[in-house]
């Protein structure tokens, strides 16, 4: 299996992340995949943002759930760029997306586009939290789907499987071989996150694990080198 390089918000080492511009940049630098987060807006639009609020990432303050569209639409999110919602980055960019769902709502907006659009080849599910990824999985048959651990056991795995995810994808500064080997007797793709320097792409070289997010889009080229 070939080695993944995922873009973490697009590459937000380099550019605002979680713009267009930052996806774009992505694609260009040969990512395999675009990482990507979700929230809903006040008026229910699906929202490419980290925070769940926008004080980090725009020049402006406050939730993401108390604002409408309009409103995040007039926020800088850095370099002029402008809060896209997730369809704008459907048609931005031609990469295989990620998409990172923060509760059930978002599973639930996040499937009617998929099933709209005929996105099940093209976007896997990403998600901390279990319910999230399950409900997925319940209202988007044959949809891809990954558990995110950052503070995590071996129970991690038991999770995953538990809800139908095919991947895990894990903080490296918690990655233990007994986690990698237990997600390998379940079958299940190991991506680890998030990878910035050349010990890290080591790390999860050594570990054989499926594939890195990262900041930077460096890795892609060096990742196929390293060992």
């Amino acid at each position: 299996m070939n080695f993944l390089t995922i873009g973490h918000r697009g590459v937000m080492g380099v550019e605002p992340e979680n713009t267009l511009r930052s996806f774009t940049a992505a694609q260009e630098a040969g990512l395999d995949l675009i990482e990507l987060d979700l929230h809903l807006s006040k008026d229910g639009a699906l929202v490419v943002m980290h925070d769940a609020d926008v004080d980090r990432t725009t020049d402006g303050s406050g939730p993401i759930a108390e604002k409408t569209l309009a409103e995040l639409r007039a926020l800088d999110a850095g370099r002029g760029e402008r809060v896209p919602v997730f369809e704008e980055v459907l048609d931005a960019v031609t990469s295989p997306l990620q998409a990172e769902i923060k509760d059930v709502a978002a599973a639930r907006a996040l499937a009617e586009v998929i099933q709209r659009r005929d996105l099940v080849g093209r976007v896997e599910v990403s998600s901390f939290h279990d319910e999230a990824v399950a409900e997925i999985t319940r209202l988007v048959p044959g949809v891809r789907t990954a558990l995110i651990g950052s503070r995590y056991g071996v129970d991690v795995v038991d999770r995953a499987v538990e809800v139908g995810a095919e991947t895990v994808c894990l903080n490296i500064r918690r990655l233990s071989l007994e986690v990698v080997e237990k997600a390998r007797e379940a079958e299940l793709r190991i991506i680890g996150w998030v990878v910035n320097t050349q010990d890290h792409l080591r790390l999860v070289r050594a570990l054989e694990l499926d594939g890195a997010t990262t900041d930077y889009p460096e890795i892609k080229r060096t990742g196929r080198f390293t060992a």
